[in-house]
């Protein structure tokens, strides 16, 4: 199925250039490795939100868990970065209860379940 108002969704400035394009943060560090490898950088945070937005909103979205807050959904799929090399990658996202835009969560590496 398709993400839900996918051309709508929101994708958070300082989740990418704060936390998994960056060399420094504890935890997306370690992302951050993976994704400079495809040409992602922190610097260009906005090229990587606009391949999420070309490539991965594209694609097929799997439904996840929805709860009281909300429903999520993930998407696994090729992304092609600056440097041209592709990978597999998996996107999450979620759709706060009450509303109808979807917001990015994560990426990460590979096809992860």
């Amino acid at each position: 199925m398709d993400l839900p108002n996918a051309n709508l969704a929101i994708i958070d400035r300082a989740k990418l250039e704060g936390y998994l394009l960056s060399a420094s943060h504890p935890v997306g560090r370690f992302k951050a490795r993976f994704f400079a490898r495809l040409g992602f950088t922190a610097s260009d945070w906005q090229l990587f939100a606009q391949a999420l937005r070309e490539q991965h909103l594209a694609q097929a979205a799997e439904v996840g868990p929805v709860d009281a807050f909300g429903q999520s959904f993930t998407i696994r799929g090729m992304l092609r970065g600056p440097t041209g090399a592709p990978a597999l990658v998996t996107s999450v996202w979620f759709v706060r209860a009450g509303e109808d835009r979807p917001r990015f969560v994560t990426a990460y590496p590979g096809d992860s379940r």
